[in-house]
């Protein structure tokens, strides 16, 4: 029976060898635990799993070896089960959007909003030329265009819109999410970098000890600074739009974050880094904070983790005005250039499972402007890139 419990641990991929796996059969023999399963949970996993990263792993295939749960994860798999749904949902067939053509351009599309602005005075649903809903044309919601503009209603799931006309409310990330984050701490403990400042306020017991011996017994009690990460890090998060799909993984890297790093800065854009940034997603048009601001504020010894699944239309990115939301005067590019120039030590994490990033023009722009430093939201992406930031 333990031999196939064995097997499964492997067929996991979980990193047991057979010394473990032979040192917990010694235990049993010698009757350290009593007939218990809950028992045998934490002796085998003392005994098989050496790196606390590898636990929620080994606690899902315990489960489905010795409780019956059905359907273990499969690990070779990146794409989860919603994705493949929402391709199923919608309507139109590939021949009929192969047949829907692009504009020529942003300039285009803009002077042909303003034309059927000024031309159309009633609603219009379906069709493929006026401000509608449910149909093939450029501007309105509900239907596909590969470069429309969404105006007046949700989108239906596409996300192919190179601007929004509406004003969007976004929720700040939770940073006291707690379920999940063991393993991302694990894997940002590679960036610490401890040094003892401020005021002396912790036991030095070994120097007590010495400088009381030292006093013929009388007690000499020394303290110094408590220990404290020096790392300086600024977190740029990317909130709203196809964010929404990755709201529970992201919390979760930001939760953990900011309990391992003391000095933390953080703010939010939207798709693409422009001329200001917030910190406070409800009053993010009152309370804007300009990026020259953070680039002039932050010396350049702070790391710079970029959080952001960088899907959106290259417009974004590399044309003035670009925006889903304004008219940016200088493109999105222009400023992440700026940024990583001034903080040469730089990541960009994507949590879109990184099977899909091939199928984004948009991650490969950004992935290049980043020099190649874009990572998973995975525990060997976040390892990747902590080592990136800690040379």
């Amino acid at each position: 029976m333990l031999i196939d419990f064995f097997f499964s641990l492997r067929h996991a991929k979980l990193p047991v060898s057979v010394k473990e796996y032979l040192t917990m059969l010694e235990a049993l023999k010698a009757g350290v635990i009593s007939p218990s399963i809950d028992e045998f949970y934490y002796l085998s996993r003392m005994a098989l799993v050496k790196d606390e990263k590898h636990f929620d792993k080994f606690d899902q295939t315990f489960a489905a070896y010795f409780k019956g749960v059905e359907n273990l994860v499969d690990w070779k798999s990146d794409i989860p089960l919603d994705w493949l749904q929402k391709t199923l949902e919608r309507e139109l067939s590939a021949e009929e959007k192969a047949k829907i053509e692009a504009m020529g351009g942003l300039d285009k599309l803009m002077e042909r909003l303003k034309q059927l602005l000024e031309e159309q005075k009633e609603k219009h649903e379906g069709g493929n030329k006026w401000i509608g809903t449910g149909g093939t044309s450029p501007f309105g919601h509900g239907g596909y265009n590969p470069e429309g503009i969404r105006i007046g209603g949700p989108s239906k799931g596409n996300r192919t819109a190179i601007k929004v006309w509406e004003a969007r409310a976004y929720k700040d990330y939770d940073d006291q999410v707690e379920l999940g984050t063991r393993n991302i701490k694990v894997a940002l403990r590679r960036l610490r970098r401890f040094a003892r400042e401020g005021a002396e306020t912790e036991l030095d017991l070994d120097d007590t000890i010495h400088a009381t011996a030292a006093n013929a017994g009388l007690l000499d009690i020394k303290l110094r600074p408590e220990r404290h990460n020096k790392v300086k890090v600024l977190m740029l998060l990317d909130v709203g739009g196809s964010m929404d799909d990755h709201i529970k993984r992201v919390e979760e890297l930001f939760s953990a974050t900011k309990t391992e790093f003391k000095h933390l800065e953080y703010y939010y854009f939207h798709n693409c880094v422009y001329d200001y940034v917030w910190k406070n997603n409800r009053r993010r048009h009152a309370e804007k904070i300009a990026t020259w601001d953070l680039i002039h504020k932050y010396s350049s010894d702070y790391k710079v983790i970029f959080v952001g699944d960088a899907t959106m239309s290259p417009y974004e990115i590399l044309q003035p005005g670009g925006s889903v939301e304004y008219n940016n005067p200088e493109a999105g590019a222009v400023w992440l250039n700026r940024l990583i120039e001034q903080f040469p030590r730089f990541v960009w994490l994507n949590p879109e499972p990184e099977g899909l990033w091939q199928y984004r023009q948009s991650v490969t722009v950004i992935s290049q402007i980043m020099k190649s430093r874009m990572y998973p939201v995975t525990l060997n992406g976040l390892e990747q890139a902590m080592r990136v930031l800690s040379k």
